[in-house]
C-alpha cells in the first residue's frame, strides 16, 4: 500500500495555488491521474520520485517512510525504488541505447537484465543507435527500458504516449499492460486520454488546480455505466465532419451521424455513446 499525502505550493495560471492530495494506491495497481493542463500532475509524480519537496507531506510505501515533512525525512530520488518516463523521454543523446539502460542499471545488478528488457521491448537491433535515429515509439520503449532495468516498486509515467501516432500509441498502450503484469509493478499514469484511461487503469485520480475532484474506477469518474438497455462509452471526438462524427474509444472507431446532441462539439471534445441508439453526450 501506498499512502500519498501532499501540500504544495502551485503557480496556476489564474494565480498562486496549492496542490492538496490525500490518496492510497493498493500494491500492483494501475491508477491514472487525470485533470487538465497544469493541474498538478506532473508537479505529484516529481514530489513522488523525489525530485521535488512540498512544504507538507507524507510518502509511505509498503511501511517504509520515504517522506515525512514534519519528521524531516525526505529520502533521496536515487533511494527511492521508482521507475520514472518523462513525456520528452529524456535519453541522454550522447549514450546509445544499450549505454542509456546501462547507466541505470542499478549496483550489483547483472548486465544480463540489459540484454533481456533490450529483446523484450523488441530494442535488440538498436542497441548501439543514438536516441537521434530513432522514432518517436522507439524512444519511448527506451525510455520503459531504462526505467525497468531500475527493477522498481513504482513506475511513475507522465504523459508518456501523448506524442505518438495512434497505431504506435495503441501498441504501447498494449505493452503497458504486460509490463505491469509481468513486472507486478504499482503503476501511476498520467494521462487526458480517457479511451486509454479505460483501458490500461483500474482506478483514477482526477485532480483540477491543485485539489483531488474525484477517486474511483473510470466508469465511477467519468460517469460511464451499464444498464439493462445497452453500455455507455467513453471516447474522444477525433473526425467531425458534416455528415459524420467519428469518436475514439477504448473499443475502436465509432461513427456517429450529426444530430442536435452534437451541434457546437469540436475536435478533441471527451463524449459518452449509449450504444444501443449510438446518442452522444458531452462531457461537462
Amino acid at each position: 500500500m501506498i499512502r500519498i499525502s501532499i501540500r504544495k505550493k502551485l503557480h496556476l495560471a489564474g494565480g498562486k495555488g496549492e496542490l492538496n492530495i490525500d490518496a492510497e494506491l493498493g500494491d500492483y495497481s494501475f491508477t491514472a491521474l487525470y485533470g487538465p493542463s497544469g493541474a498538478g500532475k506532473t508537479t505529484l509524480l516529481r514530489i513522488i520520485s523525489g525530485l521535488l519537496q512540498p512544504e507538507q507531506g507524507i510518502i509511505e510505501v509498503n511501511g517504509q517512510t520515504w517522506l515525512n515533512t514534519a519528521k524531516k525525512i525526505n529520502l533521496p530520488a536515487q533511494k527511492r525504488n521508482i521507475g520514472f518516463v518523462f513525456q520528452d523521454y529524456a535519453l541522454f543523446p550522447n549514450m546509445t541505447v544499450q549505454e542509456n539502460l546501462l547507466y541505470a542499471l542499478p549496483p550489483k545488478v547483472d548486465q544480463s537484465k540489459v540484454k533481456s528488457l533490450l529483446a523484450t521491448m523488441g530494442l535488440q537491433n538498436l542497441a548501439h543507435q543514438k536516441p537521434e535515429l530513432l522514432s518517436g515509439g522507439q524512444k519511448q520503449r527506451v525510455a520503459l527500458a531504462r526505467a525497468l532495468v531500475r527493477q522498481p516498486q513504482i513506475l511513475l509515467l507522465d504523459e508518456p504516449l501523448s506524442a505518438l501516432d495512434n497505431i504506435t500509441r495503441i501498441q504501447l498502450q498494449n505493452e503497458l499492460q504486460n509490463i505491469h503484469q509481468q513486472h507486478q509493478l504499482t503503476t501511476l499514469l498520467v494521462s487526458h486520454h480517457v479511451p486509454e484511461i479505460f483501458k490500461l487503469a483500474g482506478q483514477v485520480i482526477q485532480i483540477d488546480a491543485g485539489q483531488l475532484i474525484k477517486t474511483g474506477t473510470p466508469n465511477e469518474v467519468f460517469g460511464i455505466h451499464t444498464h439493462h438497455e445497452g453500455i455507455t462509452l467513453t471516447g474522444e471526438v477525433v473526425t467531425l465532419l458534416p455528415g459524420n462524427i467519428e469518436v475514439l474509444t477504448a473499443y475502436g472507431l465509432i461513427s456517429i451521424k450529426p444530430s442536435a446532441q452534437t451541434v457546437g462539439l469540436a475536435m478533441g471534445d471527451k463524449v459518452t455513446i449509449h450504444a444501443a441508439d449510438l446518442s452522444l453526450v458531452k462531457l461537462s
